[in-house]
């Protein structure tokens, strides 16, 4: 049996990499096994020397391992663009997100707010911290998901009111209501982009693949899953 391309990626991109892989099993009788983690954990194994032939990470966090030696140089491209979102729990009240003074108030008047490990939590703490609101403590509390666990799952269980995250990983979660995108500047578009592993050896049949998640027929998907082509 043929042996698949083999790649992690972080949560985000999780379903469009999914279905994008069983499209290309289909399509060209290739094999895709692309394995997903929390964001932070991934880059931990990628350097730590693990072998993949793909790595679809943040754009910042790829740019790093690209200079780090960690990455196939010139191998890395845009994939997807992935915008922030803000979720109750099914059957609360809705907050007004109309702008981001209200965003702004339905925070700060929640009793705890859930966030990600990845590049939307850093924000979110980043643009909370601007507002005064100590993350060690005070109100309201901030809970931090651990890798790998959609804040969904937090919102979901009543561990936190409001989750802010990426829209892709609100989407088909259970237990949740989505309230809609955030508006700036609370929101932050993270750029989601795709290598080749340095320790891969298959690196045509990586490109191969990369070119497939990037062809046009790939927007459809990426946008139901709640991003945009890159």
């Amino acid at each position: 049996m043929a042996q698949p391309v083999t790649g992690i990626s972080s949560m985000a991109t999780r379903r469009v990499l999914t279905e994008l892989a069983q499209r290309y099993e289909k399509a060209t009788g290739g094999l895709a096994a692309i394995e997903a983690v929390g964001g932070v954990d991934a880059a931990k194994r990628v350097r730590a020397g693990e072998r993949f032939d793909i790595v679809a990470l943040a754009a910042d966090v790829m740019a790093k391992l690209d200079a780090e030696g960690f990455l196939v140089a010139g191998t890395t491209a845009g994939f997807v663009r992935s915008a922030m979102a803000l979720a109750v729990r099914s059957g609360a009240p809705a907050p007004d997100i109309g702008d981001a003074e209200a965003v702004k108030a339905a925070l700060l008047a929640a009793r705890s707010v859930g966030y990600s490990t990845g590049p939307s939590g850093t924000h979110l703490l980043e643009v909370m911290k601007g507002w005064g609101v100590d993350p060690a403590g005070g109100a309201p509390r901030l809970v931090q998901a651990k890798p790998g666990v959609p804040v969904a799952a937090l919102v979901a269980r009543g561990e936190a009111e409001i989750g802010v995250q990426q829209l892709s990983e609100f989407l088909d979660e259970p237990g949740i209501a989505i309230v809609g995108l955030v508006p700036p500047p609370v929101q932050s578009v993270t750029t989601f982009s795709i290598g080749v592993g340095a320790r891969s050896a298959r690196v045509e049949e990586a490109l191969a693949l990369i070119a497939f998640l990037n062809a046009p027929e790939t927007a459809e998907p990426k946008r139901r899953f709640g991003m945009e082509p890159a």
